[in-house]
């Protein structure tokens, strides 16, 4: 399969788009073929008139055929691999076995997904039968679930042209819980784009689904994805990506006549406290383990440990005299972009100047002027959109309300934070942000100390995810993950997740009927309970019918 570089709304294409924009290989600059054509207004408005058309359908669909279409679309992109992977290796420079896990990870989140809108336990059925008898005065029948919330907007990444794109965690969640989808792919790899919405297309017509069940737009600027979120007809939106580009969604929204939710993953720094038991008992294990998880992709993870906290002593001194020399050692990597690349140098160029911090290198510390220098020297001499390993280091008092050593640089980079005791840890833990994780490596007797539960408890309060003697990338998708955090590691708060089967969630809202006649029920919350759902019937889950 080859892209065509045309706008897919729903069966059709539309008309004559607006300005070409085409895809450039971030190895070499090169532009590839085919050019692709930006969504006109009358293509946004097709899109989600059709969509919006579609969603009385799909909120009636039954959760098994929700399931054949996911597990479809699964289908198509394990047998379309080899074509996805090699146009997306084009796009994004990523290597080849990364992509093909992607692709093998992305299948069985829409399986995951498929299988628990099937179940139906997402949908929180719960009944309280009438009491026509009860003093003084009668209880109604109330019976309550989950219903889908109408067409969602999804924005595609840029360091997930699978997993975190058009038949991503947000699209394939959105479609699980009952919604049709618009994808406004990412300009940076449209291609992978395109060939997946065809399969997406391909799915619709097999499983005999309506033509507004999905379509993808594309835009060489932010026109077409300011008139989605901006659509009356449009009732949520996904994003993954930039602190910024969440921010302007999230306003954006909120300043419709009818405000929208928008569900998006933004910054996050991803800290990593590391007590002095674990440097003494495993320091050779967690240099390897912290080096592999700071450079996979090029440091271009969400979930990139962006911090390190630990206690200064002679040993930790040597572990992160080790751990710089391992990242000295290692190779430029190809960024996915060229503003992701130039946005990272002005990132490290700009730390390096900052009060109190010093740039590692092997075994060398440079801060202030030479530490500039030697990093634009380092930026000229560098490939093609290419970045390596750069890691600052300063003391808890310098980074204790300065705001902007908080702040994450996309990629390859990560800040030491000195402490002098396990108190300037905790007061450290206590002054970030939110964010998707944060990590706690313990010797075996520190983490049964009241202290580490102390510090794990601040953790929490921070993260989405807490992680002990782990690393915060390798992202496993399952019921219980939680991929979301604390501002502005999201944009709700850490109130939902991105990731895992709670995802569905997030495109639903909460319906409660009183009174109604049994036949009038949706068949969720009949008494027969045609679907074998597990629902909480007067206060007990039962999985059975009503007497």
């Amino acid at each position: 399969m080859k892209p065509d570089g045309g706008n897919l709304i729903g069966f059709g294409s539309g008309g004559p788009g607006g300005a070409v924009f085409k895809a450039h290989n971030p190895a070499t600059g090169d532009a590839l073929e085919p050019g692709f054509a930006s969504a006109k207004p009358r293509d946004v408005d097709r899109a989600v008139q059709l969509a919006a058309e579609a969603a009385p359908v799909w909120a009636k669909l039954p959760g098994a055929k929700r399931n054949e279409f996911l597990r479809h679309i699964a289908d198509s992109l394990e047998k379309k691999a080899d074509d996805l992977v090699a146009r997306a290796m084009l796009e994004t420079g990523l290597p080849e076995a990364r992509l093909k896990g992607e692709v093998a990870r992305t299948a069985g989140q829409l399986r995951l997904y498929g299988e628990a809108a099937e179940k139906g336990d997402w949908l929180d059925a719960r009944i309280e039968t009438a009491q026509p008898q009860r003093q003084p005065l009668p209880n109604p029948d109330h019976r309550s679930m989950r219903r889908a919330i109408g067409p969602v907007v999804v924005f595609g990444s840029s360091n997930f042209p699978f997993a975190y794109s058009v038949a991503g965690g947000d699209a394939a969640s959105a479609f699980a819980a009952g919604c049709p989808v618009i994808v406004k792919a990412h300009p940076a790899h449209p291609g992978t784009s395109e060939i997946v919405g065809r399969l997406i297309l391909h799915a619709v017509r097999d499983c005999g689904l309506p033509e507004g069940t999905f379509s993808l737009l594309f835009d060489a600027g932010f026109d077409v994805g300011q008139a989605l979120v901006k659509h009356p007809a449009v009732k949520a939106v996904g994003f993954t990506g930039s602190l910024k580009g969440g921010r302007a969604l999230a306003d954006l929204a909120a300043a419709r006549p009818e405000p929208i939710p928008v569900y998006a993953e933004m910054g996050s720094i991803n800290p990593v406290f590391l007590l002095p038991g674990a440097i003494a008992e495993r320091s050779a294990a967690i240099v390897d383990g912290l080096h592999a998880s700071a450079t996979v992709g090029v440091g271009q993870f969400c979930t990139n440990p962006g911090l390190l906290v630990l206690q200064r002593s002679a040993d930790a001194e040597r572990f992160v005299q080790a751990l710089a020399a391992k990242l000295a050692a290692t190779a430029d990597g190809v960024m996915l972009t060229a503003g992701i690349c130039a946005n990272f140098w002005k990132g490290v160029e700009a730390r390096a100047a900052a009060a109190g911090v010093r740039v590692i290198g092997g075994s060398e510390r440079r801060d202030g002027v030479e530490a500039g220098n030697a990093l634009e020297s380092r930026r000229k001499a560098a490939p093609t959109n290419t970045a390596a390993p750069v890691w600052f280091e300063t003391d808890a008092k310098f980074f204790v309300g300065n705001h902007a050593l908080s702040e994450e640089i996309f990629g390859p980079s990560s800040l030491v934070v000195w402490c002098k005791n396990g108190a300037e840890m905790l007061q450290v833990a206590r002054s970030l942000e939110g964010s998707l994780t944060a990590s706690l490596h313990a010797g075996a007797a520190e983490a049964k100390e009241p202290a580490s539960t102390e510090l794990a408890d601040v953790l929490a309060s921070k993260a989405g995810r807490v992680i002990l003697n782990g690393y915060p990338t390798g992202l496993e998708v399952s019921h219980a993950i939680v991929h979301g955090g604390p501002y502005p590691a999201t944009s709700d708060g850490g109130r939902s997740t991105s990731v895992g089967t709670r995802a569905l969630e997030r495109w639903a809202r909460l319906v409660c009927y009183q009174g109604f006649a049994d036949e009038l029920l949706p068949p969720e919350l009949q008494n027969a309970n045609p679907l074998g759902l597990r629902r909480l019937v007067n206060g007990e889950w039962r999985d059975g019918p009503i007497a």
